[in-house]
């Protein structure tokens, strides 16, 4: 049994020596080392010994086992060397030539122009405050002064959304999705106190739908509460703003206006930047483009919030991201801010 484990020894090393491939190799390896192969057939053939040639015997097959093994392996690490060179020879790379341009994002313009609109109030003291975007019709109509016969509360004109709870029949849902951010500035008048300045982005929605309006898009409005604030510091403000956001010649002015959360009110014009207030296709041959509505916050709104007037009295603001997008970037259709067409984000680069 000795001379058999010795000649298949010396015939599993020459194998073994002569394996051209990986492959080769594997199939030595399981011929001669395997369950089913030619030593382990041997060794079973050990039970017939007595126990002494036994011993001897069981020695000598593991020193030749160890001694194939070692010589397995050293053969397999030569072997994947030697495919490993040629892998490289035929994959070899010029680092000389240029490299692959990859197309990296950017900011959608919405959020672009809400991130510039908030770092200029940042700039006078305006934090930012959000809130739920599914609203109670207190925080979106009641607390700014919008009776329940309100034009803005039927149902064309605001999403009402189902609570789950029974009503009679024809009333609606206590619930909207907000159509307006001034919820925001109703839930920041009830837990803080003033003085107060804020700024309160977000998406709001409307039922409306054209070419100049969507039925979701975004607001920034302000709020500003103090003692003995005037529509003077509301132009001087609302000034500053477009001054920053659209160049240092443009000039405001306010149009007497109606909104039924402030008293008085007032629409904002800004100068065209398109065209200087020469009069262009953008501003309609005015020379002007209306940038927001504002006012001096009503008494009835103070009123509805807890606070105290006028030992308390502010003034609040609000337009649309959109819109102000449009005349910064003479954006031509508002359909392009939602279309996700790369041709037109790509103008918005990081």
């Amino acid at each position: 049994m000795l001379e058999k484990i010795s000649e298949l020894s010396s015939e599993a090393k020459k194998a073994i020596e002569n394996a051209s491939s990986l492959e080769a190799l594997y199939e030595v390896k399981v011929r001669f080392l395997g369950k089913s192969g030619s030593f382990s057939q041997i060794l079973k053939e050990m039970g017939k010994l007595d126990p002494e040639q036994r011993k001897t015997v069981g020695k000598h097959a593991n020193e030749v086992r160890d001694s194939l093994e070692s010589d397995y392996g050293a053969k397999e690490n030569a072997l994947k060397t030697i495919e490993l060179n040629k892998k490289l020879e035929g994959e070899r790379i010029d680092v000389t030539l240029p490299g692959v341009e990859k197309t990296l994002g950017s900011i959608h313009p919405i959020t672009k122009v809400t991130q510039e609109i908030c770092g200029i109030f940042s700039k006078i003291g305006f934090s930012v405050r959000t809130g739920p975007h599914i609203e109670k019709d207190f925080y979106n109509f009641d607390a700014l002064n919008m009776p329940a016969d309100h034009s803005a509360r039927d149902l064309q004109d605001t999403f009402y959304v189902k609570d789950g709870v029974k009503r009679n029949p024809g009333e609606v849902s206590p619930w909207v999705l907000r159509t307006h951010t001034s919820p925001v500035q109703i839930r920041t008048m009830m837990t803080e106190k003033p003085p107060l300045r804020i700024i309160s982005p977000g998406g709001v929605y409307r039922s409306d739908s054209d070419m100049s309006h969507s039925p979701h898009f975004h607001q920034v409005e302000g709020l500003l509460i103090d003692r003995n604030v005037s529509m003077a510091d509301l132009k001087g403000v609302l000034g500053y703003f477009a001054r920053e956001f659209f160049g240092s010649e443009i000039k405001v002015r306010l149009r007497p206006s109606y909104f039924p959360f402030v008293e008085p009110g007032a629409e904002v014009d800004a100068s065209c930047p398109l065209c200087k207030g020469k009069g262009c296709g953008m501003c309609k041959g005015s020379g002007w483009i209306e940038l927001a509505g504002c006012g001096m916050v009503h008494p009835q709104v103070f009123k509805a919030v807890g606070l105290e007037y006028p030992q308390w009295n502010g003034f609040a603001f609000g337009m649309g991201v959109e819109r102000v997008g449009v005349v910064k970037y003479g954006v031509q259709h508002l359909g392009l801010f939602y279309e996700n067409d790369l041709r037109f984000l790509e103008q918005f680069p990081l």
